[in-house]
C-alpha cells in the first residue's frame, strides 16, 4: 500500500511542480489556444497541459520497475507488454503534441491512422481482449476476432476522452474519476500493474486540475486528451488479458460512460446529417448543459456527479456474480442514455426519422444513378444528331424534367430551337428548377443553349443531384452535328 501511495503523491507533486513551467513555456513561444466560434474561453489560453500530464505519470510508473518488492517483480515480469504500452502511449502524446503545436494542426484521419497503428503495437505484443467471463458457466473466446474488438476499443475510448476535453477541468475530472474507480478495482482483484498505472495517472491529474478547473490556466490539448484516452484503453485490455472478468472491461466502459455516449451519438448525428465523422460541432453532453442555462462550472460539476453515480453504481458488479453483474450494467447503461435524453443531446424520435430520411433520400439517389447508367447507353449509340437528341429526351424523361429546350445558332445566324415536354401533367412552376446550359458545337457554328426544367419532387437535392447528372451527360457526349 506504501508503493501505491507513493506512486499516487509522487505523480501528483510533480504535476504541481511542472504545470506552471509549462503554462509559461507555452505562453513564452505562443503555444496558445484563440478563442473561436466553437469555443468558451475568451482569451488565448495556453493548451499543451498534456506534457504536465505526461512527465507527471511517465516517472513514476517506471520507476516501480527498479522496486524490490512484489510489485516490482510483477511489472518486471511483463515488461515486454508494458514497454510496448508505454512507447505506444509516448507515441499517442507526441502525435497529439505535434497537433497542438502545428498552426492548422493535423489532419483527422493522421491523428486516426496514428492511434490505430499504436493500437496494433499493442495488440501485437499480446495485449488483446482474447475473452470475457460473462458468467461462471458461460466465456467468450474471441479468438482471431481479439484483434479488431482491441484496437476497436482503443481508438474508440482514445476519440471518446478527446472529444470530452470541451470545458474547463472536464476531461481531466472524468478520465481521474475512471482511472480512480479503475484503480480501487485493479487493488481490489490484486491486478498490481494497473493499480500503479492508474494511480499514477489519477496523481498527474490531481495536481493538473489544480490549474486547469475554472477559470482554466491551461488547456490539456490533444496531447494530453488522446495521451489520457489511451492510457486508460491500452491498461484495462492489459488487465483482462491477465483475468478475463468482465468487471474489468465493464467498469471502465461505465466510468467513461458519459464521453463514450456523447462520441457516439456524435457519430450518429454526422452519418444522419451525411456529414464527415471527424467534423465539429457545437451539440455535445456539455454543449446542451450550457443551453440550459447553466454556467461552466455547473456543467462540469454535473457532468462529475453523473460520472460518480455511473461508476459509483459499476462498482457494484465487483460483489455481484452471473446474471446479476449484467442486469447492473445494463441498467447503469439505461441510466447513461436517459440523462442524455434529458438534457436533448439525443432524440429518439428525431433520430428515427432521421435514418428514414437518409435512408429514402440513399434510396432516390440509388435510382436515379440506375437511371442515368441506363441512359448513357443510348448516348455511347448515337451517331446521328437525331438519335443524339433521341437520348436527351430519354434522359429528360428518365430523370423527370419538365421540359428540355436546345437552341442553335447557325453560321447564316439562324436560331433552331427543339423542346421536349413531359407528357405528364403540366407541373406546378413553382416546384420546378430551370437551369441555363451554355454549350458550343463541332462544327463552330455558334453557341448552343440548353435549357432544362427540373421537377423538385419534394427534395430540391433530388432535383440538384438530377440536373448534375445530366450536366454529366452532357459534359461526356458532345452534341453531334446536325449536318
Amino acid at each position: 500500500m506504501k508503493t501505491y501511495l507513493c506512486v499516487y503523491l509522487g505523480s501528483a507533486f510533480l504535476a504541481l511542480v511542472i504545470t506552471p513551467v509549462v503554462i509559461w513555456l507555452a505562453r513564452r513561444l505562443k503555444i496558445v489556444a484563440v478563442p473561436g466560434p466553437r469555443h468558451i474561453h475568451t482569451k488565448p489560453i495556453s493548451h499543451i497541459g498534456g506534457v504536465a500530464i505526461f512527465l507527471s505519470m511517465m516517472p513514476l510508473s517506471i520507476s516501480v520497475l527498479f522496486l524490490s518488492n512484489i510489485i516490482g517483480d510483477t511489472f518486471r515480469n511483463i515488461l515486454p507488454e508494458l514497454t510496448v504500452l508505454l512507447s505506444a502511449a509516448g507515441f499517442i502524446f507526441f502525435i497529439g503534441l505535434i497537433d497542438d503545436i502545428k498552426t492548422k494542426g493535423l489532419r483527422a484521419r493522421i491523428k486516426f491512422l496514428a492511434e490505430i497503428a499504436a493500437a496494433i503495437a499493442v495488440c501485437t505484443a499480446g495485449v488483446r481482449i482474447e475473452s470475457v467471463a460473462i458468467t461462471e458457466q458461460l466465456t467468450l473466446n474471441f479468438g482471431w476476432f481479439s484483434w479488431p474488438l482491441t484496437i476497436f476499443w482503443i481508438v474508440g475510448i482514445t476519440n471518446a476522452v478527446n472529444l470530452s476535453d470541451g470545458l474547463d477541468g472536464l476531461a481531466a475530472g472524468i478520465s481521474a474519476i475512471a482511472c480512480g474507480v479503475i484503480a480501487i478495482l485493479a487493488i481490489h482483484n490484486g491486478q498490481v500493474v494497473m493499480a500503479v498505472l492508474m494511480l499514477a495517472l489519477l496523481g498527474s491529474l490531481s495536481g493538473f486540475l489544480f490549474y486547469n478547473f475554472s477559470p482554466a490556466k491551461i488547456f490539456m490539448g490533444d496531447c494530453g486528451s488522446i495521451f489520457l484516452g489511451f492510457t486508460i484503453a491500452s491498461s484495462s485490455v492489459l488487465c483482462s488479458s491477465k483475468s478475463p472478468v468482465m468487471v474489468g472491461l465493464a467498469l471502465p466502459l461505465l466510468a467513461l460512460g458519459v464521453p463514450i455516449f456523447d462520441t457516439l451519438f456524435s457519430m450518429l448525428r454526422r452519418f444522419i446529417e451525411r456529414r464527415s465523422v471527424f467534423a465539429a460541432d457545437r451539440r455535445h453532453f456539455h454543449h446542451k448543459l450550457i443551453d440550459l442555462g447553466l454556467n461552466q462550472r455547473l456543467v462540469v460539476v454535473t457532468i462529475y456527479i453523473v460520472t460518480l453515480i455511473a461508476a459509483g453504481l459499476g462498482m457494484f458488479m465487483m460483489v455481484t456474480r452471473n446474471i446479476g453483474s449484467l442486469v447492473v450494467f445494463f441498467c447503469i447503461l439505461l441510466l447513461l442514455l436517459l440523462a442524455f435524453q434529458l438534457v436533448g443531446s439525443v432524440r429518439l424520435k428525431e433520430t428515427i426519422e432521421g435514418l428514414q430520411r437518409k435512408y429514402a433520400i440513399s434510396n432516390q439517389e440509388h435510382e436515379e444513378t440506375r437511371g442515368f447508367e441506363d441512359v448513357q447507353l443510348h448516348f455511347r449509340n448515337a451517331r446521328t444528331y437525331d438519335q443524339w437528341w433521341s437520348a436527351v429526351c430519354r434522359a429528360a424523361q428518365q430523370m423527370d424534367f419538365a421540359w428540355v429546350s436546345l437552341k442553335t445558332k447557325g453560321k447564316d445566324g439562324t436560331v433552331c430551337t427543339e423542346v421536349w415536354r413531359t407528357t405528364k401533367a403540366q407541373p406546378d412552376l413553382s416546384v420546378v428548377v430551370t437551369m441555363t446550359i451554355p454549350l458550343r458545337n463541332h462544327d463552330k457554328a455558334g453557341p448552343i443553349e440548353f435549357e432544362i426544367a427540373v421537377t423538385v419532387n419534394g427534395s430540391y437535392e433530388s432535383a440538384g443531384h438530377r440536373a448534375t447528372l445530366f450536366g454529366r451527360l452532357i459534359d461526356e457526349h458532345k452534341v453531334i452535328s446536325s449536318g
